[in-house]
């Protein structure tokens, strides 16, 4: 296994996460979260919003950061939707990373503080990002052609199978979809899932853990797993990046490979030298090209 000397460098001060033990997991996590650098954006305003359910479930609460009102609305906008396996992470942990999108992309940038497995399994969280996509897209100071949507991990299947969701449902349209890293396919038989059984931050007894929560015994179809669709045409642009350590790369691969073959415009960018979400030791070289690589793609599929 090949990797980058700066990641490798770091690789004893990074927390474990693997959730084979997950109160401890989501403990390291909101720990590890909270020591993350915090730019500031004066400018920025975030804001906590409960939003209504699109079905019988609960409300749900959103974190919001807007530009400033003297940026000419409407504005382009951005859903969010964090990783952790369906089983870890929240809203506020993406604080930063909102607010920095927001200020550089001019956007109107959502983060879907969805429920959790195994507390709340599928399609407990697909329903909740389908309801903050509902209420970004109905607000009078956004541009409905102008909405993307981009999610990390567990976050990003998430963000995959509400483009499939709303594309079936007549839901509102997606302009463009960012996929980091996407938790896809539940079946775990790709040459790196079953290669990386001992990588950072995820490996594959995270993922077969992952998914036991998340289906929790459901028969799962393409909503919960979009790797088993059938038919991926007309879906929105897509950026995929994956990373050459990670149970997850060949997924996000075949995935993006599927899309081709849909006629789907994508953009795949795999980062050499890393592991799972690796971006986030960021002051390494690969972790700051990727972070302009993101911000790049975003502008382009928001659009001017």
């Amino acid at each position: 296994m090949y990797l980058d000397p700066e990641l490798a460098a770091v690789l004893p001060t990074l927390p474990d996460l693997h959730i084979a033990d997950l109160p401890e997991a989501r403990t390291r996590m909101r720990a590890f979260a909270d020591r993350a650098p915090r730019p500031e954006h004066d400018d920025v305003v975030l804001t906590v919003e409960t939003v209504p359910a699109t079905g019988s479930g609960p409300a749900v609460r959103v974190l919001v950061a807007s530009p400033p009102p003297d940026v000419a609305r409407p504005l382009p906008a951005l859903l969010v939707l964090h990783g952790g396996g369906f089983v870890m992470g929240a809203a506020d942990m993406t604080a930063p990373q909102i607010a920095h999108l927001c200020a550089e992309l001019g956007a109107m940038v959502v983060a879907v503080d969805y429920r959790l497995a195994p507390e709340h399994p599928y399609p407990a969280a697909l329903d909740d990002c389908a309801a903050g996509l509902a209420w970004l897209t109905g607000r009078t100071d956004v541009d409905r052609d102008r909405v993307g949507v981009y999610g990390m991990s567990a976050g990003g299947g998430l963000a995959a199978a509400l483009t499939l969701l709303v594309r079936d449902r007549g839901g509102p349209a997606i302009c463009f979809q960012l996929l980091d890293a996407p938790e896809v396919d539940d079946r775990l038989d790709t040459p790196s899932m079953h290669t990386f059984t001992d990588t950072p931050l995820w490996s594959r007894p995270d993922a077969e853990l992952s998914w036991r929560h998340y289906l929790s015994g459901t028969d799962p179809d393409m909503y919960a797993a979009p790797a088993r669709a059938t038919d991926l045409s007309e879906l929105p642009p897509a950026y995929i990046s994956v990373y050459e350590n990670d149970p997850l790369r060949d997924e996000g691969l075949a995935y993006a490979a599927q899309l081709l073959r849909a006629g789907v415009s994508v953009e795949l960018h795999l980062f050499p030298g890393t592991f799972h979400r690796s971006v986030v030791v960021a002051d390494a070289a690969v972790s700051r090209r990727q972070a302009a690589e993101t911000l790049r793609a975003l502008r382009g599929g928001l659009g001017p």
